[in-house]
């Protein structure tokens, strides 16, 4: 280290220290960004699970009040509990009844007067409070449990190792949800605070968190600061390969630079190209139309006015065909191999297994051809092909409930007509019919922030391996994906 200061010299250890001095400060404070950045969003997930779990007692209680009119709904109050642990009691006055507590008739009235469930007690010593709803005849009451209205399966905190302490306030009480690790002197202090989002159960969250100074990244400071020492250590060894990189970008830049404005000289010159024969159709058609219309027509002056209009659009397909070769790559053409579709199939289905785990997902593999079907297909388009499909229904089957999503794939064949067909079928949300012409369209897409590029890269690799990928609708629902490739030819 000493060496490296005598080499560095005053200006470089007055530069050292800078950077490093800075560069460790950076670095404390992009750890506090960071743990500021987790701690609000924990505390915004806890809060909008908390408030979720609230709202859904005044949906309870709102769909026992309706179904309280109804003359035989009997008393399905009482299975709550069963149904929510964190419901603890269920109490209903009957028309000709009184509540016993006085609490209760008062929130009962309130409720009526405001037309939502009202907050009867709150014991937060006890971890209880209780939730009165008015109905057309009677009333109910629900005691909750608070530590059990915490959705802990969903909870963005572990309670057990988090240093972050919740708790929810209400006049002056307090409920620990999780107490967190106890204050270091000293450090930062983060907190949130908000109100529940239901206007029976304003209870205000409260979330905080202590970040100590031991906390802080000490061995990435250090090592920061030491790895600047060593980098203005070499810095004038590494400023002549800075220098020569950056001329090689730049003589990168202009290569570029070059070659657009060369792409820009020749569409220049092709549109230039194009227009006279284009100009030249059109006035020999317009020509040809003129000598029609005459009485009596002119028809073999016309003839001769669109055999010049064919001429001229024969030379003007010659221009786009030459820009085709000028633009295209040499050496860039399919490469097509003899591929089973089985194979390709189960190939994309074990990459997308977690996938179809993740959602639920039985795909059922109808095998309709036997012995496995064998195509002329460049693979890799292919498997970009089966994956694109495989998606896209994944993604169509996410709105429709986890019990009831299917995906049938199938592999058959069409001998008359030389194809090998792979389909995917889901029962997804569908294609609507003015959208099913335009799927296969560049940036067309009917999925909220799709690129709309998947299914027309799809057909055009379809039709550079001289098949085709059409698309329908499946009933009674959702979408149905063919493609079909020429067969391989059988070994001899």
């Amino acid at each position: 280290m000493k060496q490296v200061l005598r080499k560095l010299g005053g200006w470089w250890l007055a530069a050292w220290l800078v950077v490093g001095t800075a560069g460790a400060v950076w670095l404390a404070r992009a750890e506090l960004a960071q743990l500021k950045d987790a701690f609000d969003t924990d505390a915004r997930i806890a809060h909008r699970l908390l408030s979720q779990q609230v709202v859904q007692y005044d949906a309870v209680l709102a769909t026992l009040a309706l179904l309280e009119s109804t003359p035989d709904a009997g008393r399905p109050e009482q299975r709550l509990p069963s149904v929510y642990p964190s419901i603890l009691q269920v109490q209903r006055r009957d028309p000709d009844d009184v509540w016993t507590e006085l609490l209760l008739a008062r929130a009962e009235a309130a409720s009526r007067r405001l037309r939502r469930p009202e907050l009867a007690t709150e014991d937060f010593s006890s971890g209880r409070y209780r939730l009165v709803m008015g109905a057309a005849r009677g009333g109910y009451a629900l005691d909750i449990d608070l530590a059990g209205t915490v959705p802990w399966r969903d909870w963005p905190i572990d309670p057990k190792a988090s240093p972050v302490r919740v708790a929810l306030e209400r006049g002056g009480q307090r409920f620990v949800v999780q107490p967190g690790w106890p204050d270091a002197p000293g450090g930062w202090h983060f907190s949130f605070h908000k109100v529940l989002a239901s206007e029976s159960q304003a209870f205000e969250l409260v979330v905080e968190r202590r970040v100590a100074w031991r906390e802080l990244p000490w061995l990435g400071m250090a090592a920061w600061t030491l790895a600047m020492g060593l980098a203005l250590a070499g810095a004038r060894a590494l400023r002549r390969q800075r220098i020569a990189r950056r001329r090689a970008e730049e003589l990168l830049r202009l290569g570029q630079v070059t070659r657009l404005n060369a792409m820009g000289e020749l569409a220049a010159g092709m549109a230039h190209e194009l227009n006279q024969p284009l100009t030249a159709v059109l006035a020999s058609t317009q020509a040809a139309r003129r000598l029609l219309d005459d009485n009596p027509p002119e028809i073999a002056t016309a003839r001769i006015a669109m055999k010049q209009a064919a001429e001229q659009a024969r030379r003007a397909a010659d221009v786009v065909a030459r820009l085709r070769r000028v633009i295209e790559r040499p050496g860039h053409a399919v490469e097509l191999r003899t591929v089973t579709l089985q194979e390709a199939l189960r190939s994309a289905l074990h990459l997308l297994a977690p996938e179809l785990d993740r959602r639920a997902i039985d795909a059922s593999f109808d095998r309709a051809a036997d012995p496995p079907v064998s195509v002329r297909a460049e693979p890799i388009a292919l498997e970009q092909i089966v994956h694109n499909l495989l998606m896209n229904a994944l993604q169509a089957l996410e709105e429709v409930p986890a019990g009831q999503r299917t995906l049938r794939l199938a592999v058959d064949s069409d001998p008359g007509r030389g194809e090998g067909i792979l389909t995917v079928t889901d029962n997804g949300r569908g294609i609507a019919p003015e959208a099913l012409p335009r799927v296969f369209e560049p940036f067309f897409s009917t999925r909220e922030g799709g690129l709309g590029l998947g299914l027309s890269l799809c057909e055009t690799l379809a039709g550079g391996m001289g098949g085709s990928l059409a698309a329908e609708a499946a009933a009674p629902r959702g979408a149905r994906f063919t493609l079909r490739l020429p067969l391989a030819a059988p070994a001899v």
